[in-house]
């Protein structure tokens, strides 16, 4: 995933979210993924979709202990 595709997403989460604060970040040892953070707090990973070229999917894990509060 190069930079360009991690702008885009993140222009694109921003949006679609309506949040500033979300941030997508390359992961160096993993060149077909980025992490997404929320005020610095990771909250998943961007995967590029190995079935379509230039679609992307986000996972992202909900813990018990998140869900508390």
């Amino acid at each position: 995933m190069d930079q360009k595709d991690i702008d885009r997403i993140q222009a694109h989460l921003k949006r679609t979210f309506g949040n500033p604060h979300i941030a997508v970040l390359a992961r160096p040892k993993h060149k077909d993924s980025a992490e997404v953070e929320v005020k610095g707090e990771f909250i998943g990973v961007i995967y590029e979709d190995e079935d379509e070229a230039g679609s992307f999917m986000f996972e992202m894990a909900i813990l018990s202990e998140d869900l508390d509060g």
